[in-house]
């Protein structure tokens, strides 16, 4: 590992998991994003002979893992889409004779007749099936073709399969280890804690300006704001490119050369910022992605962890900005509405709840985010949210939740049956509408009682009691409410009910950037030049070279000598000899015109 890639240690679980892979277990990897899922198949494959087959659905992904292994002197290839004839037979005949250690294949090319029998003369000695996720139907990404690969194990029945995942629920995780057939599998499932990670929600209020007030406050840095549609995509970085911000869109209604062209500009670090859509999967590996913004409402809690997991790869602290409105979840309901299938709508439904009560919630956003994959975080404050760095102020809401709560009380004794939230309020505040007149609500006792509040008020407060278990909401196309045991027990004791006011609107400017590798600034800007430099000349993204806390930790120790550059985190032994002699040049370029810092 430090001959190859640089390092000393081992993260979190991947020494087990390579020691079982090594051993011809089967294997289910469940590492959050950034937690180092490829070195568990990347290393095995330089400790036997044979040939490891990565199976990815992600093109651009195959090249970026293809790129970093040959940087680091690991024959390495890839077979897909994007390669001419002449190129591809070249990369056959290389495979035929050995010559590689690693296949990156999209599932489909590894089904094409005739290719299981190339897999059986290559000496295949491991299936990695990376994205696992895409088999299950219950994933956020499900893709149909990931489920022909169960027929792959009938084919090379002695071949080890490693699934691994950045995402899943335990519903998922199951449905991966049946669907693709893993006997008696070690199943390894790391924290889904992002430590670098700090989230925030902010109230959507002219979000262009909050967009680019955020990315004026953060000069250099790079992000991905993320967008429901293409029409917003293309919208706002149009408009970040007129007030002279280097960004572009990337969705699916792009040509592939212009989806290509927009990501290479971005993990180049020739444009800042790339706006893409929620629907198209990016496949990005770049890991200085200092900030992911949602510009929309994501439509579920695993897309949102996903997308804010492509912030802060290389570790270093990062952002996740969520702009959230009401009027989101009003859009996003029509867009569930439109499809047919009743089931994937109520499943839909339960999802977009799921995603407005973290968004709304007052309490700590990493609790509430790692409890929906089955994970308890013990902390009580964690001290990288919003809601535990600046607690939102709270207030005696005893009054107006006693009223709520009676009008829900009142409207299932009148009629038999539940109402949705809008209709609960249309009777609290008086409404003189069809529907309250039909069911003859204008006549309980609760009609009108909440006139000194506007309707959106209502709405937000009738959420937090939802989210405080005082009411129940069903999943359905009318997603009716009711109280539960405990709201029914709160409404008769008159219970104290605490309540949070609303964040407010304007985005408070101080940054935390807890667990920064503290380095001279100065010296980490000259290595990025040149890193930016070597990355061009060899046509590969600069992360390729070395990545930003790799450069960070070379501005911390200021190595003059090839000897010190070999010690530093993320420089092994052909990184050494191809990359030294100019970095260990540029440190002492600098250390002639400026004194070394030291750091605590």
């Amino acid at each position: 590992m430090k001959q190859t890639f640089g390092y000393d240690s081992f993260r979190p679980l991947q020494e087990e998991i390579i020691t079982d892979a090594l051993a011809g277990r089967d294997v289910f990897a469940l590492l959050p994003t950034g937690g180092g899922k490829s070195l568990c198949f990347q290393l095995p494959s330089l400790l036997r002979d044979g040939l490891t087959v990565v199976v990815s659905p992600l093109i651009a992904l195959m090249k970026d893992q293809v790129d970093a292994l040959t940087a680091a002197g690991v024959p390495a290839t890839f077979l897909n889409s994007t390669l001419d004839g002449d190129e591809a037979r070249a990369r056959f005949r290389g495979l035929h004779r050995g010559e590689y250690r690693l296949l990156y294949a999209a599932p489909e090319r590894l089904m094409l007749p005739g290719f299981v029998d190339n897999l059986r003369a290559w000496n295949v000695t491991l299936l990695a099936i990376d994205e696992a996720h895409c088999i299950s139907e219950w994933g956020h990404d499900f893709r149909p073709e990931y489920r022909q690969l169960a027929d792959l194990r009938a084919s090379l029945p002695d071949v080890p399969v490693m699934a691994l995942t950045a995402t899943a629920t335990e519903r998922v995780r199951d449905d991966i280890v049946e669907k693709l057939h893993l006997r008696a599998p070690r199943c390894y499932t790391a924290s889904f804690n992002r430590p670098n990670l700090t989230y925030r929600v902010l109230p959507r209020a002219q979000p262009y300006d909050q967009v680019l007030a955020f990315l004026r406050g953060r000069p250099g840095e790079s992000g991905i704001i993320y967008c429901s549609s293409r029409k917003a995509a293309e919208s706002v970085a149009e408009r970040l490119m007129a007030d002279r911000i280097p960004a572009r869109p990337y969705h699916a209604g792009l040509t592939g050369d212009e989806r290509s062209k927009n990501q290479e500009l971005f993990l180049r670090d020739e444009i800042r910022v790339i706006c893409a859509t929620i629907a198209f999967g990016m496949g990005i590996n770049k890991p200085n992605v200092r900030f992911v913004l949602h510009y929309d409402l994501p439509k579920n809690i695993e897309g949102y962890y996903q997308e804010t997991g492509r912030a802060g790869r290389d570790g270093l602290p990062s952002e996740c900005v969520l702009l959230f409105s009401a009027a989101d979840v009003v859009k996003q309901t029509a867009f569930i509405e439109e499809k047919t299938d009743p089931e994937e709508r109520r499943l839909a439904r339960a999802q977009l709840q799921q995603m407005v009560h973290f968004a709304e919630s007052s309490s700590c956003r990493r609790v509430e985010l790692l409890g929906y994959f089955g994970e308890v975080w013990p902390e009580e404050n964690c001290g990288g949210c919003d809601n535990c760095l600046t607690p939102r102020e709270t207030f005696d809401g005893t009054l107006a939740a006693q009223k709520l709560l009676s009008c829900v009380y009142r409207v299932r004794e009148r009629s038999g049956f539940n109402f949705g939230l809008n209709h609960i309020i249309e009777v609290l505040t008086g409404g003189e509408t069809e529907a309250v007149r039909k069911w003859g609500h204008e006549k309980i006792s609760a009609y009108g009682i909440g006139q000194e509040m506007k309707r959106g008020e209502w709405q937000s407060l009738g959420r937090e009691l939802i989210r405080l278990g005082l009411l129940g909401q069903s999943a359905e196309k009318f997603a009716t409410v009711e109280l539960t045991a405990d709201g029914l027990a709160a409404l008769k004791s008159r219970r104290q009910i605490t309540l949070t006011k609303p964040v407010a609107i304007a985005e408070k400017k101080a940054r935390t950037r807890k667990g920064d590798i503290a380095c001279d600034e100065v010296l980490f800007d000259r290595l990025r030049t040149l890193r930016r430099k070597l990355a061009d000349e060899r046509d590969v993204p600069a992360y390729i070279i070395f990545s930003d806390a790799t450069l960070r930790e070379m501005a911390r120790a200021y190595p003059t000598t090839t000897g010190q550059f070999g010690k530093i985190p993320g420089v092994g032994a052909q990184k050494l000899k191809d990359f030294g002699e100019a970095f260990v040049e540029e440190v002492t370029i600098h250390l002639a015109h400026y004194p070394r810092q030291t750091f605590a």
